[in-house]
């Protein structure tokens, strides 16, 4: 007799299903576990007999085989503790058969029986549903579990309290699908005082998700600005929301409360690696620039990250997905981010400053700036220089429009895009800064005055074609918050005035 039991096996975000067969055969007793599996998986066999001893069940004596088929499927992770265990318990009679083909299983064993979270519950409930099968979880991922619709979910605390329940004896009450409580102490934008300019620019960037980079001295309040964002962008709609989240179940950072319904926002320090940014390490995993899919990565410092690690950024900044590509595993992400980065214009942080000079000028800035590539400033939206702060400005009251007011116009100017791209047929873009150039020809041609001075600025600006597209971007999505009218000559104006060929050099300005 082999029992089997349903279980899943992730490649990225792709979910693949797994048949566990074991086998109890006579023979010298040994328990062996095959079908590729890794330190983890091969381990499970200590903790599934552990969890069985402190029921009071203990193995019979015979020749247990598991094979986790396809068996040349490499599997990973400890989630095959609980079908293991599950089809051991079928083979011996402690479990009917034929109920558990009904559901996926995955779970980890603790010693004593318990279940303990794992990773990517979310999309393998989604992908047990598409397969009209149930799911049995552990107890602390059932909200989660419950968000991939109509299917029946067992989430137990314990292996034995999963044993009563099929006996009968007990009955698993089903999980309630929650969402991660909106953060209320989300700070303000009218708790800065000044910097109008870059406000301005970081409600353009909200409004149309469009990337910004911020020069600034060190103290102008850069990392401020940058912190205030996500109290600016809307919510995820719920489409948004399980995208996003089956990212975040598969990286282990959901908890117990649920799905998230904030965006996401990311802030590793600059010492990270490329790996940690894009993704990748022994069983490729997803980086920052998934992690904050659909929602802000911020780069504070820019140039002291890694020079390969930034310019990484590249292809996910462009197509919106990161391929990590390794000898032993070739998996995709979706990486639509919006990446909010700072940086002093020299590495002494006081170019240009009349008080604090900076000593080795200019070539400390150059030799500063040029840490950064020339195709990652271009796929830059925004570049705003942001001063020191005036003293004077420190001793005026809070500003009277805070972040509830810019987030209203914010939230109008998306909702505007929605149903404009809506209508786009084959369109799959959600904001301005996802617009191709041929969907731009057709909704951001700007009137004769914007035509004139957006020819005139891309040959005296030399903008690149990315560059030229990235302008008409952000000049829709000033007509936007204008209301949603066409584009017009005030829009291109001041598209290009955020416009630089490098940060912190001499820049070719153009007036409206």
């Amino acid at each position: 007799m082999v029992a089997r039991v349903n279980t899943v096996a992730f490649h990225g975000i792709r979910v693949m299903d797994v048949d566990v067969q074991v086998q109890m055969a006579p023979g010298l007793p040994t328990f062996t576990v095959v079908g590729l599996p890794d330190k983890a998986v091969t381990e499970s066999r200590e903790r599934v007999r552990a969890a069985l001893t402190s029921m009071g069940l203990a193995l019979p004596p015979k020749r247990i085989t598991v094979n986790l088929a396809p068996a040349d499927l490499v599997k990973e992770g400890s989630h095959f503790d609980l079908p293991i265990a599950l089809g051991l318990l079928a083979d011996m009679g402690v479990l009917p058969s034929e109920e558990i083909a009904g559901y996926a299983a995955l779970g980890e064993l603790a010693l004593d029986g318990d279940l303990s979270p794992v990773t990517g519950v979310l999309p393998a409930a989604i992908h047990a549903n598409g397969r009209d099968l149930g799911l049995i979880c552990p107890a602390q991922q059932g909200p989660e579990a419950a968000w991939a619709g109509e299917l029946d979910i067992l989430a137990p605390s314990s292996l034995l309290a999963l044993i009563n329940h099929f006996k009968g004896t007990q009955v698993l009450t089903a999980p309630e699908a929650r969402l991660v409580e909106d953060d209320a102490g989300l700070p303000d934008m009218a708790e800065i005082k000044g910097q109008e300019t870059a406000k301005r620019a970081l409600e353009i960037a909200a409004a149309g998700a469009h990337n910004l980079l911020m020069v600034g001295p060190p103290g102008s309040g850069k990392s401020m600005l940058a912190a205030r964002l996500p109290g600016l962008l809307p919510p995820l709609d719920p489409a948004e929301t399980l995208e996003a989240s089956m990212i975040h179940s598969l990286a282990g950072n959901l908890g117990s409360e649920g799905l998230i319904r904030r965006r996401p926002f990311r802030d590793p320090h600059h010492s990270a690696s490329m790996a940690a940014l894009v993704g990748g390490g022994p069983r490729a995993r997803p980086g920052e620039v998934s992690l904050a899919h659909l929602g802000v990565l911020f780069l504070d410092e820019l140039p002291e990250f890694q020079r390969a690690a930034v310019d990484a950024l590249r292809q996910p900044l462009e197509t919106g997905r990161t391929t990590v590509a390794r000898a032993n595993a070739h998996v995709t992400y979706p990486s639509r981010f919006q990446l909010i980065a700072a940086m002093n214009p020299c590495r002494c942080g006081y170019l240009g400053d009349p008080a604090q000079a900076c000593t080795r000028a200019p070539g400390c800035a150059i030799d500063y700036q040029s840490k950064i590539s020339g195709p990652v400033f271009d796929r830059i939206d925004l570049h705003v220089e942001v001063p020191a702060v005036n003293p004077a400005d420190l001793a005026l009251p809070p500003p009277a429009e805070g972040t509830a007011e810019i987030a209203a116009r914010v939230a109008a100017a998306r909702a505007l895009q929605r149903q404009r791209y809506s209508r786009e047929e084959g369109a799959t873009v959600r904001t301005n800064a996802e617009a191709d150039g041929a969907l731009l020809e057709r909704v951001a041609s700007p009137d004769e005055g914007g035509k004139s001075l957006l020819a005139e600025a891309a040959e005296r600006m030399r903008l690149t074609a990315r560059g030229y597209h990235r302008v008409l971007r952000v000049a829709r999505t000033l007509a936007d918050l204008d209301g949603g009218g066409g584009v017009k000559r005030i829009h291109i104006a001041e598209a290009l005035t955020h416009r630089r060929v490098v940060p912190g050099r001499q820049a070719v300005m153009m007036s409206g």
